[in-house]
């Protein structure tokens, strides 16, 4: 880039700021160029063994090879179709639940015990419960989505609420604001930047949990290919899905990472 385009953009490369976030950038792209040529040597000396790790480009060929006959696809969409269920159910009614427990005392109290105990239990352990009540079709992993989603966004919006100023509901009870606009123009400005946050932690750990649950008992997802490569001892299979899970987990969160750093323009740097 020239001098004059860089004066004209505003860059200077002299900037302490501008040379850490361009060592940021070329960290972010050597990084998994170094782990895929660690990947590719490890296998290539026989490290483990081929029935345990293959080389990055068999789950490549696994992959078009998936694609081509419409396996992938068709398992894939099941998976995003349960996992966008499941999380606007849980999501949503987490964060309406979490601001009502915050602002209501009587809600509070009589809810807050049972919420604390309940979150704390690992979805993962939910699991066989949850097969025993709903069997294993699609309600058994939108449920399990749900909760998963519902518990994270529900602490979070909670504790955004309960940290919302008291002097904004005093002003807004002098001038008689509407319950409506108190909400709209108080409330959710100033709890979005957590509980963006919180909705981010809560479709990590919804994804995980379908994963793991179209693993132990499901016929169709993402999880179930990667079993079903599994049980065919196809581990160039399982590591499509292994692979599949990281990146579309990974995606998800930097769009979630960009809505906050750019939807929200009153939030502070």
């Amino acid at each position: 880039m020239s001098i004059g385009v860089r004066v004209a953009l505003g860059i200077n490369q002299a900037d302490p700021t501008f040379r850490r976030r361009s060592r940021l950038r070329l960290a972010a792209f050597i990084s998994p160029i170094a782990f895929l040529l660690l990947w590719t040597w490890v296998t290539k000396i026989e490290l483990f063994s081929p029935q345990l790790l293959v080389s990055p480009f068999v789950v490549l060929q696994a992959f078009h090879e998936l694609l081509d006959s419409g396996e992938l696809w068709e398992h894939l969409s099941i998976s995003l179709s349960r996992l966008g269920i499941g999380f606007l159910i849980g999501a949503s009614s987490g964060l309406l639940f979490g601001i009502l427990m915050a602002l209501s005392k009587r809600v509070e109290g009589f809810f807050s015990p049972v919420f604390q105990a309940v979150r704390q239990v690992p979805s993962i352990a939910l699991i066989p419960i949850f097969i025993l009540l709903f069997g294993i079709d699609e309600i058994f992993k939108i449920a399990i989505v749900t909760k998963a989603a519902f518990f994270t966004v529900a602490l979070a919006s909670y504790e955004a609420t309960k940290g919302v100023s008291r002097n904004y509901f005093e002003v807004a009870q002098a001038y008689k604001l509407p319950t409506y606009t108190l909400y709209t123009k108080i409330v959710i400005p100033a709890i979005l930047p957590p509980v963006l946050t919180g909705f981010r932690i809560a479709f990590s750990r919804s994804w995980t949990i379908l994963v793991a649950a179209e693993l132990l008992a499901a016929d169709s997802g993402l999880g179930h290919m990667m079993q079903m490569g599994r049980e065919v001892f196809r581990i160039d299979i399982v590591m499509v899905g292994v692979v599949l899970t990281g990146l579309i987990g990974f995606g998800i969160d930097r769009i979630f990472k960009w809505g906050e750093a750019n939807l929200i323009p009153w939030r502070t740097a």
